[in-house]
């Protein structure tokens, strides 16, 4: 809780609300919502328990449910974040207009209306149910609207917050429940976002980042910005965004591949970089963006690529560790709207080669070409295989055919119908692509022109290698895919707060 709060003499922007009958309650003016409450404290919702009872706190949240009971008494719950209280308005508690009058007034609220609350934490007589602390209640003093929602929203935070099993449900009984369908939900993200189960899913998306970077930063890597405009493709492809720049022709980045290598061969041996990726492709499926936050990671190798897997390896796992350990009520939050099984991982993470992978495949009857890519149902099959076996959801896949990887990737030494690379997926779906690169120069000129991709449009990338580059080889995710396989939500749309897939562009 902080202290209270501070005079605001002199501040054009704060102003006291326009209160109704006497005081305690009524709307805050147009431009208004900053003014003292003398002698109560700000407090979060989520601080609130039995051990501040009889303290007077002020708190501002969304009108979750109001319920009347009477002339006198309503029942306010007010949300915080995924936090919700049980306010107790009027019965002896409310402002200087009398009960009735504030009671009416809180009754009266719009669901979703951003309000302030004066008041003093109390214990209930039985645990208050429908609420996440149950154990206090505020009885208020003082009630204010900030910011009035419209009466008639387009969904509502409860029906955004039923799963689909209890829609299922209520029908199989007879009932009829409001079912939000994915559209719906992302057309009004604004409100979508405020169910429990996306509350947590976004912080959950920031524990996979930040444990991202403090696991690479304590390995010695160093964080790294590149371009986003760059003049031609960094994949190979047409999947690019093309656009004008001064002139000239230009694209979005597919990937920060080429500058992070650029970044190897400038002196920085390990280098990480978390920043958006651009896709045009025409992908309409449960599992792609046209616009992501890539993870990306490149190093340079001393003996061989699998020091990458290696650090994949211990990255991945601190990662799961430290969200399971962690995150383990947020994690339960979104059982409850998105049943899933907690994953399955090893402390040492499996690593099959891309052939053992194809004959587990053949042998279970999956028709499969020998040296072509897997597509999607192929994956998905090899990792039921893999779980069946060795008892895990992640692992990795190595050494995959040249012809189907970038053409940047090192082909094997000992045989260059294959390539120093690999590929990790969680419950049979890919989500880290990664490789050795090639730092010959001529190699990498000659390997670019069999993919079709102009050596010109890449000169500065092909002649950085032109002047001394060690070794090196990385990889990149998509951390939206990270959160959608790891919490088993089916669909990657889930994980990202305002999605940019082929049809979407707002809001």
């Amino acid at each position: 809780m902080s202290t209270g709060d501070d005079d605001n003499h002199g501040d054009p922007l704060q102003q006291q609300p326009e209160e109704e009958d006497g005081g305690g309650y009524g709307d805050v003016a147009v431009g208004g919502g900053l003014f003292s409450v003398p002698g109560y404290e700000w407090a979060d919702v989520a601080a609130l328990g039995p051990d501040v009872a009889g303290r007077a706190v002020r708190v501002r949240g969304a009108a979750h449910a109001v319920r009347a009971v009477g002339r006198r008494v309503a029942f306010l719950v007010l949300r915080q974040g995924s936090s919700t209280v049980q306010c107790v308005v009027g019965g002896g508690g409310g402002g200087g207009g009398g009960d009735a009058g504030v009671a009416r007034f809180a009754a009266g609220l719009s669901r979703e209306s951003v309000v302030d609350v004066a008041g003093v934490v109390s214990l209930p007589r039985e645990p208050v149910r429908g609420t996440t602390q149950q154990e206090v209640e505020i009885q208020v003093k003082k009630l204010y609207c900030i910011s009035k929602a419209t009466p008639n929203l387009p969904i509502s935070v409860d029906d955004a917050a039923r799963s689909e099993e209890d829609v299922v449900k209520a029908k199989a009984a007879g009932e009829q429940l409001v079912h939000v369908g994915q559209d719906k939900r992302l057309d009004f993200r604004v409100i979508d976002l405020r169910t429990p189960a996306n509350q947590a899913i976004f912080r959950v998306q920031c524990e996979i980042e930040n444990i991202f970077r403090q696991v690479l930063l304590s390995e010695g890597f160093v964080g790294i910005h590149t371009p986003k405009l760059i003049g031609g493709s960094s994949e190979g492809g047409a999947a690019v965004f093309k656009l004008d720049y001064n002139g000239q022709p230009a694209c979005l980045a597919q990937s920060p591949q080429l500058h992070k290598q650029m970044a190897i061969c400038g002196g920085f041996e390990r280098v990480f970089e978390v920043g958006p990726v651009f896709r045009a492709e025409d992908s309409n499926t449960h599992r792609h963006l046209c616009e992501f936050v890539g993870l990306d990671m490149e190093m340079a190798i001393k003996d061989h690529y699998s020091e990458v897997c290696d650090v994949v390896d211990r990255l991945f796992v601190a990662m799961f560790d430290h969200l399971n350990k962690n995150c383990a009520k947020e994690l339960e939050v979104i059982n409850r709207q998105y049943p899933f099984e907690p994953l399955k991982y090893l402390p040492k993470t499996l690593r099959i080669e891309y052939d053992e992978g194809i004959r587990m495949l053949k042998e279970a009857g999956v028709h499969v070409e020998a040296m072509g890519d897997l597509n999607t149902e192929s994956e998905k099959k090899l990792g039921e295989l893999v779980h069946t076996k060795y008892d895990t959801d992640f692992y990795m896949l190595c050494r995959y055919p040249s012809a189907v990887r970038p053409f940047y990737t090192m082909p094997c030494s000992d045989d260059p119908r294959y390539s120093n690379s690999f590929d990790v997926f969680v419950r049979g779906e890919e989500i880290i692509s990664g490789a050795q690169r090639v730092h010959v120069p001529e190699v990498l000129a000659r390997q670019a022109e069999e993919r079709g991709i102009d050596v010109g449009s890449i000169a500065a990338y092909v002649d950085a290698f032109r002047y001394g580059a060690p070794p090196h080889g990385g990889f990149g995710v998509g951390l939206e895919r990270v959160v959608m396989l790891f919490c088993g939500l089916g669909n990657i749309r889930k994980a990202s707060l305002f999605p940019r897939d082929p049809r979407r562009l707002n809001p």
